[in-house]
């Protein structure tokens, strides 16, 4: 535990009143309507979007995950994640578009706008629930998680403290504030967040016990870390930790921020944009923080943790009052945190709090959205008032929150929780990426994927069947369960969709006018649309269709951003060849991206 100076205390105090100030200030513009309320009446730029994405991807959990990570498997185990930035890139440049078209209030209308009959309203309902409640919570556990054990050990506060006191806040504001508090606060957050966790790195490696960056890269024992990729040497740690990952999980798995084909609080931000332009360039700027540049702070700190605290028992031993239940490797982070000064310990405490708010607010909001918009102006009263589709909204808000903090009592780590939603979204991804190209895909096709993914995950998650199949004494190895989920799935899927009837042709027909997806996967709805004498503005002879040229942005993009990532990593381990080499062929990838999206832009 540390104690706060009084400066300490006065930035603390000072952010968090600024940030109820603007929830109270845009609080009557905010409840004007349940537009305003969750999507702020869709007037947003690109630039306070994309900045908002990146502060709500920055969550308490998050550093703690990275240095997690980092402890464990080094720094090549950020794979697991990095490998969105394909899912990211493929929404910046093919379905951002796509998704402002359609002008749903939330990614969840999309089901009636894209499946006829009663499969459609199902899974709007269901999924309104299945994500907007039980995921939602999921997600938001893990960061509520994360700021109980930074509050543990920086602060000296019991789990129920850390909630009622952040808790509180954020609730108030979220209630208050709706889409529009959440994403001008954002702005702050952004900027506070990237302050600490750059000002926390600076410091902490040039600690007495750390000495510095050079020192740091070239102690024995952080050498066998620093690797950027896997030893290709042992397919034991590049196949779970490369392979897999870049091969199979960004496609085939939902995870909030990395929906395949774009959904989520990323979906709701596009909705909220202005235009389609604005739509692809907040997302766009959003990856390239998000991957590119902001995971070196905390790799930074993680490293230094390994000298400091070489293991689990040493931070039990600088933090005996730490709870057993939520020992684990994630601890390094706050403890290496509470050794700060004063004024730099007020501004990384601040920003922390602000990457909680900013992230549980984001996550209440989207989350009520659906309750409101997809399950109870659906389902229970098709006639309500926007007075009280808003404080539906806010009574939902409290309720989302509550059911979070007693879920992350129950956790341990926010890897165990990344690797859980993982596993229960595999094998779902395709349909999102498909069901925009393909007719034949229909509410069965989701609902069969959600329900054999579930139960499949379970199975092997919580039974002893996982550890008789994928064990090292079972018939395959660990790392080949996701694929196996993903595969037994989709082969489920695919069979559930040529089983059952496709969706009504009028049903298919005014989806493609309305959102003008285009391809060969619509070949036989855009014949029969001819034969009523509709024309679409794109189809597969038709030489506008943009999908293949977005592709291609996409992965000029990946190229582009991840030779940033290497760059930035190997100018921080002095390696200044690689760091320039990698920094040139970056530079290539990203004017082969401008010169793509310029010719994009002209089809779109």
């Amino acid at each position: 535990m540390i104690e706060l100076s009084l400066l300490d205390i006065s930035i603390i105090v000072a952010f968090f009143s600024i940030t109820l100030l603007i929830g109270f200030y845009v609080s009557k513009k905010s409840s004007s309507s349940s537009s305003e309320y969750f999507l702020s009446g869709r007037s947003m730029p690109w630039w306070l979007l994309g900045i908002s994405m990146v502060a709500t991807t920055f969550s308490t959990d998050t550093p703690n995950l990275v240095t997690d990570i980092v402890r464990n498997n080094g720094v090549s185990g950020n794979w697991v994640w990095w490998a969105f930035l394909l899912t990211g890139l493929l929404t910046v440049f093919v379905y951002a578009k796509l998704w402002r078209r359609s002008e749903v209030s939330t990614d969840m209308e999309f089901y009636e706008l894209r499946y006829s009959g009663w499969g459609g309203k199902f899974l709007r309902g269901f999924r309104a629930v299945y994500l907007g409640v039980i995921f939602n919570v999921m997600a938001m556990a893990g960061v509520t998680l994360a700021a109980i054990k930074i509050g543990e050990i920086m602060l000296g506060l019991d789990p129920l403290e850390t909630i009622l006191y952040a808790g509180t806040i954020t609730v108030v504001f979220s209630t208050v504030g709706g889409f529009r508090g959440v994403v001008y606060t954002d702005f702050i957050l952004f900027f506070a967040a990237m302050v600490g966790s750059i000002g926390a790195a600076y410091y902490l490696v040039n600690l007495p016990e750390v000495g510095g960056i050079e020192n740091l890269i070239s102690n024995e024992s952080i050498s066998e870390k620093l690797s950027i990729l896997p030893s290709f040497d042992d397919p034991d740690l590049y196949i779970p930790l490369l392979m897999v990952p870049l091969a199979v999980q960004w496609w085939s798995s939902w995870y909030p921020g990395a929906e395949p084909g774009g959904g989520g609080y990323i979906a709701q931000r596009m909705l909220a944009a202005k235009n389609e332009n604005h739509a692809i360039g907040a997302t766009f700027f959003f990856n390239v923080m998000h991957y590119a540049l902001r995971p070196w702070p905390w790799i930074i700190v993680a490293l230094a943790s390994l000298i400091v605290f070489p293991d689990i028992a040493s931070i039990q031993d600088a933090f005996p009052n730490i709870s057993e239940d939520k020992l684990g490797q994630d601890l390094a982070y706050p403890a290496m945190l509470t050794k700060l000064p004063s004024g730099l310990l007020g501004i990384v405490v601040a920003s922390l709090g602000a990457a909680f708010m900013s992230t549980i607010s984001t996550h209440l909001n989207w989350g009520s959205s659906y309750i409101v918009n997809d399950f109870y102006k659906q389902q229970i009263n098709k006639n309500a008032s926007e007075r009280e589709l808003v404080n539906v909204g806010r009574i939902s808000t409290v309720i989302l929150f509550v059911l979070s903090s007693i879920f992350a009592l129950i956790l341990t780590n926010a890897l165990q929780l990344f690797e859980v939603i993982l596993m229960f979204g595999a094998g779902t991804g395709l349909i999102f990426i498909l069901r925009w190209f393909w007719w034949r895909i229909n509410a069965w096709s989701e609902i069969s994927a959600m329900f054999v993914s579930g139960v499949i995950s379970i199975a092997l998650n919580f039974t002893n069947l996982g550890e008789f199949l994928f064990s090292d004494t079972g018939f395959f190895k660990s790392y080949y369960k996701f694929p196996f989920v993903v595969i037994f799935t989709t082969l489920i899927w695919l069979i559930i969709t040529y089983l059952t009837k496709p969706d009504k042709t009028e049903s298919l027909i005014k989806f493609c006018q309305k959102t003008n997806p285009g391809g060969p996967g619509w070949e036989k709805i855009r014949k029969e649309a001819q034969l009523q004498n509709i024309i679409f503005d794109s189809g597969i002879d038709d030489k506008t269709w943009s999908v293949p040229l977005g592709i291609l942005c996409m992965l000029c993009g990946c190229l582009a951003i991840y030779s940033l990532l290497f760059s930035t990593g190997y100018f921080i381990y002095g390696e200044l060849n690689n760091g320039i080499s990698f920094l040139f062929i970056g530079i290539v990838f990203s004017w082969g991206l401008k010169h793509n999206w310029n010719k994009l832009n002209k089809l779109n």
